[in-house]
């Protein structure tokens, strides 16, 4: 090939380059998305965990939800209060009041208290359990596991296997929900950090059974029921559950219970 040919195709190229160069310019400016200088500013006053716990793909999914009116300013777990204020300054509204939320585990069956049908050797997931016989070796069907799908998941270190059964760090807990989604026994919710009792079994088999199964599992006998001054307790699926909006944490039901199925949560 000739200089003369070479330069050619040296300019075509260029001129080429020079078109698309200005082609994607124009199209960018065109179809340039204008982005609302609150919504970076909401991202920037938000933890940074991106962990869902809002219920949007990450932080910046919950700014742009937030600017355009379709979450709270204070929808942010994690953060809590003082970022829904931040938050609530950037947007120009009041940010409300918001009440801090902790995990909680409904079971206390633990290697000690609770009856095991076989030995299993396995891989140690609670979402496997589905396709183990029994669904799990514990004798209680609704009992905690103790394989650690929580903890796996828990992006906060705020939750840990001990004896068999998970315990949630009240204080290390930012109520994202991830153990909360994962649990396959539906075991773990999210309750106030004030609340000062919780039942601590989830068991939906009859009184005997359960009686079998676990040292400390509900019963359903309803005592609590009867004792409660505040009508904050009833009795569901066979076993108690705890109306905290109505509980005032006198503690008449956890005394009263004849399985200590009812616990202290450490409110304050």
């Amino acid at each position: 090939m000739n200089i003369t040919g070479i330069l050619a195709a040296t300019l075509a190229v260029s001129l080429v380059g020079i078109f698309v160069g200005l082609f994607l310019g124009i199209a960018g400016i065109k179809f340039k998305v204008e982005t609302d200088a609150r919504e970076e500013a909401i991202v920037n006053a938000l933890p940074g965990n991106n962990c869902g716990g809002c219920g949007y793909a990450g932080c910046s999914g919950l700014a742009a939800a937030i600017v355009k009116g379709e979450a709270a300013v204070n929808a942010c777990p994690v953060g809590g209060e003082p970022v829904g204020q931040k938050i609530a300054e950037i947007m120009g509204v009041e940010a409300g009041s918001s009440v801090r939320m902790t995990a909680f585990v409904h079971c206390q069956g633990d290697c000690d208290k609770a009856a095991v049908d076989y030995v299993y050797t396995g891989v140690e997931d609670c979402r496997v359990m589905a396709f183990v016989p029994g669904g799990g070796p514990k004798s209680c069907q609704s009992g905690c596991l103790g394989y650690g799908s929580c903890v796996k998941v828990c992006p906060f270190g705020a939750i840990r296997v001990e004896n068999g059964v998970a315990v949630v760090d009240r204080e290390a807990c930012k109520a994202c929900g991830k153990c909360v989604a994962v649990c396959p026994k539906q075991l773990i919710s999210l309750i106030p950090y004030a609340a000062k009792t919780e039942v601590a079994c989830r068991s939906k088999d009859k009184g005997p059974v359960t009686m079998k199964a676990c040292q400390v599992g509900c019963i359903g006998c309803g005592i609590c029921v009867k004792n409660c001054p505040s009508q904050a307790i009833a009795v569901h699926d066979l076993h108690a559950e705890i109306d905290q909006e109505k509980c005032t944490g006198c503690g008449a039901c956890r005394e009263k219970c004849p399985k200590k199925a009812i616990v202290s949560v450490g409110g304050k």
